[in-house]
């Protein structure tokens, strides 16, 4: 487990989809920093770590994310820091998605992290900055064959990201993004398959191993701190240095 090495003392953070996976432990990471974070989901999770809170919110719902982010500054006088974390989808054809699993997607994965960054905005504003960090996806950066819905919805969301730092930059607003690469979470064996063929993929790496939530919330911590504080829209690749070409299994001695 790493320790934070980076002080965030005083600081209050929001993180969504902060109840499991990479949220739970950039949630967790945060509050040794020092932050009072609070984090929402759909269900509330058995435990939570020391000085972090949970409040139900669908952030599909801009109605209750504005509730949810008026009540954190409310109980803590200001908001710092917004972890736009949620997000995710499951394998499916494109050809036959239905409107309906299209607009839960999109919802989810571009449109709630707008909704929530509006809703933290005047908050951030009235406290003189704010550091903003989307967690985008590697999916987002390049074809995403069975999850094309997903992959334009991140797509967007580095879009998005880049034009809220410019918008908001006046303002002492950081609008950052992190492409996660291929991670591993409790979920893992969904997308990559049981522990052997996880093995495989790590192998695959330069860095020889799937990422890891410290990974991602070592980067969120710097991404929050003074010592990124003239770094605004940028698009961090947190991916232990890229998945290896497919043609190069293809040709002679790949």
């Amino acid at each position: 487990m790493m320790k934070s090495r980076i002080d965030l003392s005083g600081q209050v953070a929001i993180v969504t989809g902060g109840t499991r996976g990479l949220g739970r432990v950039i949630a967790a990471r945060l509050a040794e920093a020092g932050c009072k974070v609070a984090i929402c989901g759909r269900n509330a999770p058995e435990s939570l770590p020391d000085n972090v809170r949970f409040t139900a919110c669908d952030i599909r719902d801009p109605e209750q994310v504005k509730i949810f982010v008026d009540s954190v500054a409310g109980e803590h006088g200001r908001i710092d820091i917004l972890i736009n974390n949620a997000g995710g989808s499951p394998p499916h054809d494109a050809a036959t998605a239905s409107p309906r699993f299209v607009d839960a997607l999109v919802k989810l994965n571009l449109l709630a992290p707008l909704y929530v960054a509006q809703a933290a905005y005047p908050h951030m504003l009235k406290g003189g900055s704010g550091s903003i960090v989307n967690i985008a996806s590697v999916s987002g950066a390049r074809p995403s064959p069975g999850t094309a819905i997903y992959g334009a919805s991140k797509a967007g969301l580095l879009n998005l990201t880049q034009s809220l730092a410019q918008e908001w930059g006046k303002d002492k607003i950081r609008v950052n993004a992190i492409i996660a690469g291929l991670m591993t979470t409790e979920n893992a064996d969904a997308t990559y398959g049981n522990a052997e063929a996880q093995a495989k993929v790590g192998a695959s790496m330069p860095l020889g191993r799937m990422g890891t939530g410290d990974d991602i919330a070592g980067a969120v911590l710097w991404l929050c701190s003074d010592l990124a504080q003239w770094v605004s829209g940028a698009r961090l690749q947190v991916d232990g240095g890229g998945e290896r070409p497919y043609f190069l299994d293809l040709v002679k001695g790949g």
